[in-house]
């Protein structure tokens, strides 16, 4: 639903897990083959994949301040079984965080949210407030305190409801 740019670095996966719901018309890409194969998973991976994916909404509509839309694991626990280790290129002596035992996306997820952090990207990565939506997006604005994915969409709807409370 958002027009704006895809979040940066390693949260451009957990921006693609999270907008793989449309909560406005119920389809879900991890229904579909193409919508699997573009985060690498198979049919089996589904269950497993809409929890990460629940727990991931719930933090960002935290980022943007807003109590989770439903009952849900806490990331942190869903997280915690897939350890990271840091890693360092011979060749420039880079290091990275990267998954201990394998590359399911839970663990590619970890790597994201701690690349994040060390970036200082990871509290401006929300979801969007309007309840029909909760699309994730990168908060660009200078103060950090945007609230929607879309200003055009979800964030006109919003005024407009607004204005016509105050208008009946």
């Amino acid at each position: 639903m958002s027009e704006r740019s895809p979040a940066p670095g390693g949260l451009g996966l957990v921006e693609t897990l999270v907008n793989t719901l449309d909560l406005e018309t119920g389809a879900d890409a991890l229904d579909t083959a193409e919508g699997r194969a573009r985060l690498g998973l198979t049919r089996a991976d589904v269950p497993a994949a809409r929890e990460l994916r629940e727990s991931l909404r719930a933090t960002l509509l935290a980022h943007a301040g807003h109590p989770p839309h439903r009952t849900v694991t806490p990331l942190g626990e869903l997280l915690a079984a897939v350890p990271l280790v840091v890693t360092v290129d011979p060749a420039d002596g880079s290091a990275a965080l990267a998954p201990a035992r394998d590359g399911s996306l839970a663990a590619r997820v970890a790597a994201a949210v701690a690349e994040a952090l060390v970036a200082g990207t990871w509290s401006r990565f929300k979801a969007c407030e309007a309840a029909d939506c909760h699309w994730a997006y990168y908060d660009r604005s200078p103060a950090g305190r945007g609230r929607w994915c879309s200003m055009q969409v979800c964030g006109a709807r919003a005024k407009m409801r607004r204005y016509r409370a105050k208008e009946s």
